[in-house]
């Protein structure tokens, strides 16, 4: 997983790449959890994320956002980041121009940029949102949801409530043949602690059971 470095609005992003031997290979974007709290791509659900995404054959990026590790520019309250999570789907579409299928996704803050890309990007196919903090931040903009995912939660997450997670997806609109997957892990707190084997098998078995049916890109 070689280091890399694209150009983003405000500077230069660093991120983490794995490149697919398949250059028809999907393509997925991993978000990292909140800047000013610790969040990192190298926080360890983002990780589980992108390594799941790699094993399932995907070339896949992650990122920081600007203004954490030796990314440019500072904090932007969720502006900035959400140009910068288009810089870095731009940068890797560039890599695969002919790959099958885009996907994005996110682990808590990182999923709620994840899912505004979603609403600009008609060309993604499928979401991961995991424990996207539905009590703290605006979610409105995602009715109707554009494309199929798969949300999860724990049920003793401290931060985001399953919950507001579940009120959540009740309000959200879905287009036609829209499905959103939601997955509650038992015990599980906000950064699952114990549950990391268990939230890796479950983004594999969702990633792997909706590849064919991801819409694809013409070449």
């Amino acid at each position: 997983m070689p280091d890399i470095t694209f150009n983003g609005p405000a500077g230069r992003i660093e991120g983490k790449y794995f490149q697919a031997k398949d250059p028809r290979a999907p393509i997925a974007v991993v978000m990292h959890p909140h800047p000013l709290h610790g969040g990192t791509m190298n926080t360890k659900v983002t990780y589980r994320i992108y390594e799941a995404f790699a094993k399932c054959g995907f070339s896949v990026l992650r990122f920081n956002f600007r203004g954490v590790g030796n990314s440019q520019g500072e904090y932007d309250n969720g502006v900035g980041e959400l140009s910068d999570a288009a810089a870095a789907l731009d940068w890797l579409h560039a890599q695969h121009p002919s790959t099958s299928g885009i996907w994005i996704s996110g682990f808590s803050f990182g999923s709620w940029i994840a899912l505004q890309l979603l609403m600009r990007r008609p060309d993604v196919a499928r979401f991961l949102a995991v424990s996207p903090p539905a009590g703290m931040y605006d979610f409105s903009f995602l009715s109707p949801c554009p494309a199929s995912g798969f949300v999860m939660v724990g049920d003793n997450d401290e931060i985001t409530p399953s919950s507001d997670i579940e009120d959540l997806l009740k309000k959200t609109a879905r287009q036609k043949d829209v499905k959103i997957h939601y997955s509650k892990i038992m015990g599980a707190d906000h950064f699952y602690t114990e549950q990391q084997e268990e939230l890796a098998n479950k983004l594999t078995q969702y990633i792997m059971s909706n590849l064919e049916k991801a819409p694809a890109l013409s070449a």
